[in-house]
């Protein structure tokens, strides 16, 4: 049976030869953005516009190349607009994507801190709970006083029954 025949797999479209590494091409991407995007950009375009509109106005007609109405400079210019606004929005999007990912990291250490937060919470509790039944310094300074005063009455009593001891014999 011939592989055209044969209907138990789906056909795969034929690629043309053309292989790229996203992520460089990615990349190359944003590097052309973050330069389009600078007022060193505007300049430098600026000043090309500048001479070209100058070359083809002031100098010699023998010199000019682009005479109908700078046919040619609106071309460059819309050629250099479809270029880069796909490769802006391709930056675009990796830059969304990176955001997204830093979003849910974010939100995975967010949960983390917070059920780290609760349980410090809960032993926090506990410790105070426990510390709550331990006797404080004022608290013992008070029981060893009023045993103190008991000592010395005590003392007091003793006393006096043996002098009324001695003083009965």
């Amino acid at each position: 049976m011939k592989r055209r025949e044969d209907l138990t797999t789906p056909r795969q479209r034929r690629r043309i030869g053309v292989h790229y590494d996203p992520d460089a091409f990615g990349q190359f991407s944003e590097s052309i953005a973050r330069f389009i995007g600078t007022a060193r950009f505007l300049i430098y375009q600026s000043v090309f516009c500048v001479a070209w509109v100058a070359w083809n106005v002031l100098g010699p007609a023998s010199w000019q190349f682009d005479e109908w109405q700078f046919v040619g400079l609106t071309l460059l210019l819309s050629l250099q607009a479809a270029y880069a606004a796909p490769l802006i929005l391709l930056a675009q999007n990796r830059q969304e994507q990176r955001d997204r990912t830093t979003t849910d990291n974010d939100r995975l250490v967010v949960e983390r801190t917070q059920a780290d937060t609760e349980f410090l919470a809960r032993e926090i509790a506990s410790v105070r709970l426990s510390l709550a039944d331990v006797a404080t310094t004022g608290e013992m300074g008070e029981h060893l006083d009023r045993l103190t005063e008991a000592i010395e009455a005590m003392t007091a009593r003793l006393d006096e029954i043996e002098t009324n001891r001695q003083k009965a014999e």
